[in-house]
């Protein structure tokens, strides 16, 4: 398990039940002395929600980059990571990087954000200008907000066969949480912006502040859940 240093005692049975909700549509393929790597598991709340109930299942976590995972060839029998792909640099070569250490035959199971596809509504021109900001910073990062919406071309490109989606909606937070965390974001970034972009970041974090000030609404993320195989 990738991303992550921390004990099982460490995250909680409550939430690890909470977090097994992100991975219902792969939880057939975990069993019984199946190799499996969770690529940015971070604390592991998902990962030990995801073991399936088999008590004498060992975890490692271990640090180390998408692109160069520290598995032999061929070694793994399941590759899963929800939240990942849509902040990835270089998402081809971590595809690459999962097929090689996937066995002939062993499954990818990715959940990736598609913020094109996203559900606000009131959907206002405050919220249209605060998120062009919001994905503004994000691609500044390296990401790619709708990376959903391109990921099963993507994983088809990379040589999985058998590729399989499905679309899932979600309320990660409220629509007000998301106007305030939205604001905070740009805010900081304007605190060290000096790019010519600043001028459109300063816009969007008005409407932004606008926005969060604006009442109560509905948010519900858009989730791309793809099975593939190798």
């Amino acid at each position: 398990m990738l991303e992550g240093n921390a004990p099982r005692a460490a995250v909680s049975a409550r939430f690890a039940r909470q977090a097994v909700e992100r991975a219902v549509f792969a939880q057939p393929l975990f069993g019984p002395g199946m190799g499996c790597v969770d690529v940015g598991c971070g604390p592991g709340s998902i990962t030990l929600g995801i073991d399936n109930g088999h008590r004498k299942s060992t975890v490692d976590f271990l640090v180390a980059e998408a692109c160069a995972l520290p598995f032999a060839e061929a070694s793994v029998d399941v590759v899963f990571a929800h939240a990942v792909f849509e902040h990835l640099r270089e998402p081809g070569a971590a595809l690459a990087e999962l097929r090689r250490i996937l066995k002939p035959g062993g499954t990818l199971a990715l959940s990736t954000s598609d913020w094109s596809r996203a559900r606000l509504r009131p959907k206002t021109a405050n919220v249209d200008a605060a998120l062009r900001g919001h994905y503004l910073l994000w691609r500044r990062a390296g990401g790619d907000p709708f990376a959903g919406r391109s990921l099963p071309a993507a994983v088809t490109a990379a040589g999985f066969t058998d590729v399989r989606t499905k679309i899932r909606y979600r309320t990660d937070t409220t629509y007000r949480a998301l106007a305030t965390s939205v604001e905070a974001r740009l805010v900081t970034a304007l605190e060290t912006a000096t790019t010519p972009d600043r001028d459109q970041l300063a816009s969007a974090a008005r409407s932004a502040w606008s926005w969060a000030r604006s009442g109560d609404g509905d948010f519900a993320q858009c989730w791309t859940e793809l099975l593939a195989t190798r």
